[in-house]
């Protein structure tokens, strides 16, 4: 497949996949909205480097992109329980989840862990700790009920393969 052709089919979709709200359960009353960027370092005239997030024209294999998934509770009462499950685009490699801890999963959200201590099989029937490029699923539940009007943010970050 030409180069061009593939890198676009990719943008497509890592696009599509950012414009689908994680799922969120126990929450009728809580907006959740996604979006992913890319991360460029640019330097200034001095060779001073500033990390920006634009909005993705075109990616690449190797690119750093960062998903947002932002809530608000637009309802009068609390949402318990609030969850937040976000599948990772096929063509995108995990990376982090900076200032949160969630739970990932290798097996397509069958088992939910810290990476740290998920297992994959491998092809010749063995098995060996997970790598962040083997995670399928991010999910966060959040300790603290959504009040009523309140809103966050939850990041994860990812390298398109």
């Amino acid at each position: 497949m030409d180069r061009g052709i593939s890198n676009v089919i990719r943008l497509l979709v890592v696009m599509f996949c950012a414009t689908l709200p994680g799922f969120a359960r126990a929450a009728d009353t809580v907006q959740l909205t996604s979006q992913v960027f890319v991360e460029r370092v640019i330097a200034d005239e001095t060779g001073r480097k500033t990390i920006m997030l634009d909005q993705p024209s075109l990616v690449t294999p190797g690119d750093k992109l960062v998903f947002v998934l932002r809530y608000r509770n637009t309802g009068q009462i609390p949402s318990d329980n609030f969850v937040v499950t976000n599948p990772m685009p096929s063509a995108v490699a995990f990376q982090d989840a900076p200032g949160s801890k969630p739970s990932v999963s290798v097996d397509g959200g069958k088992n939910w862990g810290s990476l740290a201590d998920l297992v994959v099989s491998t092809t010749d029937g063995r098995s060996r700790s997970a790598r962040p490029e083997d995670v399928t699923h991010v999910r966060w539940k959040l300790a603290e009920p959504v009040r009523a009007g309140a809103s966050g943010k939850l990041t994860f970050r990812g390298i398109v393969r």
